[in-house]
């Protein structure tokens, strides 16, 4: 049977799988196995403990679940609301400083829990009623919430960096680096957007709450700044080349739980064993998705799909950036149905040597990659971002939401055509703090 062909069955067959709503890693372990012994008989499947190991048989896995130990740590205690207040205090005097507080929020408690639903439900709960309670309309106070919570996946450390690093087998500090200035310019876009679209429906800015004495303002800081300061570290040590991203992983998790222990007063056992145990399981579950992925990725290459996909798309007579538009189309269909962890570790290793036999930057490649996914949090029938914002507010209906959150996907398509003009936007950092890269 032609190898395309094959290839087709297997995705129909994953589509199917996966939509009985069996957990991804056994779904693809399933899909792999069956269409190995199907093919090639039941001999193949003497190697499949080994392919199974093999994925997860790899040292930078290791950041995987201190940084997950981190984000967990931060999501369990009021760090959340803590950073909220203070961004509100400092900027309540500038027009539409509500909008600013809470997506500035939501970019840097994503980038300390790496989680976009924990981001939408620690800054939602009092992002949205603050905002309601000001006036806001409840599409854009759902909405810039949903948007906001999508950064942790960009702007680092980012957990679907260090996946998508493994799976291409590129430097994950210079992934990091690559995604921070595209996620600060997507946060941007964000705002420009929510303060646009309040001044359209007549929101008036001026008397926005209640001012705050330069005492209120400084009280806030110390439980703040410590946590901004280990995002700092964390990154410092990884683009100084420092340490490893395992290393830099293991001591900001270390210092974050020392932190929630100290001004949180989170130090009993039972909420650290909550802590830990919540982290293991998600742990857990991303490793089982590597593994299966890469029993998932063998079998395409051993059944010669993976070739065949990329002999056929190198060898079609088009444009690079007409090629370069099918695949953000593939990548947003397929982002709509699967989590960003599951795409990159099935398609990332495809797409990447024809990305980079027409000459596309990896890294660049990674960011545009990142915000397609960002894209799928955000919209059905997945789209985790929007029902995390409906169980906070119940009474805002689910299309009431979706609408308020289309602005903010086209947001990121602008933001994914900026970066097309404009690729440097992703590639001028890593190249000044680490060089040019060897590809």
């Amino acid at each position: 049977m032609d190898p395309l062909v094959i290839g087709a069955l297997i995705a129909i067959s994953t589509l199917l799988v996966l939509s009985l709503g069996i957990p991804i890693a056994f779904g693809l372990g399933l899909v792999a196995i069956s269409f190995l012994v199907i093919f090639e008989g039941f001999d193949s499947l003497d190697i499949l403990a080994d392919m199974f190991f093999a994925g997860i048989a790899e040292f930078s896995l290791v950041s995987i679940p201190m940084f997950i130990v981190m984000g967990a740590a931060v999501a369990s205690s009021p760090a959340g609301k803590d950073l909220y207040e203070a961004l509100d205090r400092w900027l309540h005097r500038i027009p539409g400083g509500m909008i600013i507080s809470n997506i500035g929020a939501c970019g840097i408690f994503a980038a300390l829990s790496g989680s976009s639903p924990a981001t939408c439900a620690a800054i939602g709960k009092m992002g949205i009623p603050e905002m309601r309670k000001r006036g806001y309309p409840d599409g854009l106070s759902t909405g810039a919430i949903a948007a906001g919570g999508t950064l942790g996946i960009l702007i680092p450390p980012s957990i679907t960096m260090i996946v998508y690093g493994i799976a291409t087998e590129t430097s994950i500090g210079r992934l990091f680096m690559a995604g921070l200035l595209p996620g600060l310019m997507l946060m941007l876009l964000f705002i420009a957007w929510s303060l646009f679209t309040a001044w359209r429906n007549g929101y008036s800015f001026s008397s926005e709450g209640r001012g705050y004495t330069m005492k209120e303002k400084l009280e806030v800081l110390p439980r703040v700044l410590p946590f901004l300061v280990i995002i700092v570290g964390v990154l410092f040590v990884l683009y100084g080349g420092v340490a490893t991203p395992s290393e830099a992983a293991g001591v900001g998790a270390l210092f974050v739980l020392i932190l929630v222990a100290v001004v949180y007063k989170v130090w009993q056992p039972k909420k650290i064993w909550a802590i830990i145990s919540g982290s293991m399981k998600e742990s857990v579950m991303i490793m089982m998705i590597i593994a299966a992925s890469a029993l998932f990725a063998y079998t395409l290459s051993s059944l010669y799909v993976t070739q065949s996909v990329a002999e056929y798309i190198a060898n079609m007579d088009v444009n690079r950036w007409v090629l370069m538009g099918m695949i953000n189309l593939f990548l947003l269909v397929a982002g709509f149905f699967l989590p960003p962890v599951a795409v990159i570790l099935m398609t990332a290793p495809i797409l990447l040597p024809i990305i980079e036999q027409v000459g596309f930057d990896p890294y660049w490649f990674a960011v545009v990659f990142t915000i397609n996914m960002e894209i799928g949090l955000i919209t059905p029938p997945v789209g985790l971002n929007l029902y995390v914002i409906n169980g906070i507010a119940p009474d805002i209906s689910l299309p009431t939401i979706l609408k308020g959150a289309f602005p903010f996907m086209l947001c990121m398509v602008v933001a994914i055509i900026i970066l097309c003009i404009f690729p440097e936007i992703a590639t001028w950092l890593p190249t000044a703090m680490m060089g040019e890269a060897i590809h």
